[in-house]
């Protein structure tokens, strides 16, 4: 049994998947892996930016890129960014020891709950690049260890959108953990990790939740529809968040600040945003962790810091929950990921 995939690194004896340089992703399956066709690959927020930017806005140029570092590294991990994201795929075997086995059968369609950084994958061709929505419809073939999280594809919400979601559920999953009733919420970054956040941090009950991103338009609709307060700004500004923080919350600040901006360079804004004793998730892949822990030493901020854990117990079924009962965030939503 390798529950972790350690078979399937080449040339690095003990070293994980996620960690490891290269994978292996050729046939036959193992016993305790499930082997899935392959239909898109929704890439993390983070590493599609930097793709974006790399390629100048050139969807073929982006697809070729994507296709050269799965080929090169047997996974998509970016290199530049470390990140990866999740996929959709159909389920063609399901090995005898692994987990699923009596749970799913071949052709039942699957989101992957665990990173592409540790999922090894072969594409035979990358199909249609969505620059808007981060999304990449390809042909080929990934395997899944048994530790790996997955969840089958509900009936009652268009696919796009349902893997929109799976790619961010543990965001709004760790807001519903830490908000308590009566909260200051910041959210730094409005796209739809920042529209999950802020709606279930009012589902907790906030008595004040903030979003902030540069783009006006997009705190714009979150305020429209009553899940928070715009707040137009430059999150890598730290000292101009920190003035309109201050006057937002009449000089509490936040006791709880999400992270979840695709842009490096704003962990100071988080910090300084948070009051005494409060918390800052960073769920951003664009974060640097050491900017984030010397920054708060180097302010005298006395915070508990959060790296953002992409698995929270329950995250699917909760994000999934959520934008059944929110039609408003629904709507926004299936908007932007469309089929």
């Amino acid at each position: 049994m390798d529950p972790y995939g350690l078979t399937r690194v080449i040339g690095q004896p003990g070293v994980l998947p996620q960690r490891a340089e290269r994978l292996d992703p050729s046939l036959p399956l193992r016993e305790d892996e499930m082997l899935l066709d392959v239909e898109r690959l929704n890439v993390d927020a983070a590493s599609f930016r930097q793709l974006r930017q790399a390629a100048g806005d050139d969807a073929v140029k982006v697809g070729a890129e994507i296709a050269r570092i799965v080929t090169e590294r047997g996974k998509m991990q970016n290199p530049v960014t470390g990140s990866g994201g999740m996929l959709l795929g159909r389920v063609r075997e399901v090995g005898p020891q692994h987990p699923a086995q009596g749970r799913l059968v071949p052709g039942d369609r699957v989101a992957t709950l665990v990173s592409l950084t540790l999922t090894p994958l072969l594409l035979r061709s990358v199909d249609t690049v969505d620059l808007s929505a981060d999304r990449v419809d390809v042909s080929g073939h990934a395997i899944l260890f048994a530790s790996g999280l997955w969840a089958k594809l509900p009936p009652d919400l268009p696919e796009a959108l349902v893997l929109a979601l799976l790619d961010v559920c543990g965001a709004p999953a760790l807001v519903a953990r830490h908000v308590q009733a009566g909260a200051r919420v910041l959210v730094i970054g409005a796209g739809k990790s920042g529209a999950l956040c802020c709606a279930q941090a009012k589902r907790n009950g906030a008595r004040q939740v903030i979003a902030a991103d540069i783009s006006a338009a997009a705190v714009a609709r979150l305020e429209k529809l009553g899940y928070a307060e715009g707040l137009a700004i430059d999150a890598t500004r730290a000292m101009d968040v920190h003035a309109a923080i201050v006057e937002a919350t009449s000089g509490a600040l936040c006791d709880l600040v999400v992270n979840v901006a695709s842009v490096p360079g704003t962990e100071m804004a988080s910090l300084l945003s948070v009051r005494k004793g409060g918390t800052v998730i960073f769920f951003s892949m664009a974060t640097s962790f050491t900017a984030a822990a010397l920054g708060a030493e180097g302010v005298g901020k006395d915070a508990t810091l959060l790296i953002g854990n992409g698995y929270v117990e329950g995250h699917a079924e909760l994000a999934l929950d959520l934008i059944r009962h929110e039609p408003a965030l629904r709507q926004l939503l299936e908007e932007r990921f469309k089929a």
